[in-house]
């Protein structure tokens, strides 16, 4: 039976993952801070590839940290920063731009392929 609910909160540093328990209290927490990069001056860019692998890394550690495996997970929720934007052909195609860069008008995924 799943015991737990795991949160992925997707911000504009970091990635982290939260598990509740059945009580909602906080069961796990796993953070991961990704680079940042400023190609140009009021410019601020992010590595796609990075961004997923922390997602990943930090859910993965927080599971570890009680014993929980797939079946153990009710549900996910996600909460990201709602404004980044990244085009991908199976891969990103490129680095991700946010607000502060004023590149980004609204929030925007594509996908190709």
């Amino acid at each position: 039976m799943a015991d737990y609910v795991l949160a992925i909160d997707q911000g504009a540093t970091s990635s982290r993952a939260i598990l509740f328990d059945k009580t909602y209290a906080i069961a796990a927490v796993a953070q991961q801070e990704f680079t940042q990069h400023f190609p140009n001056s009021g410019w601020v860019e992010h590595d796609a590839e990075e961004i997923w692998t922390g997602v990943v890394a930090t859910y993965r550690e927080a599971m570890e940290k009680v014993g929980a495996g797939a079946n153990d997970i009710a549900a996910i929720g996600i909460t990201n920063q709602r404004e980044t934007v990244v085009i991908w052909d199976r891969k990103p195609v490129n680095p991700s731009t946010t607000p502060s860069s004023g590149r980004t008008a609204a929030p925007l995924m594509f996908a190709t392929s």
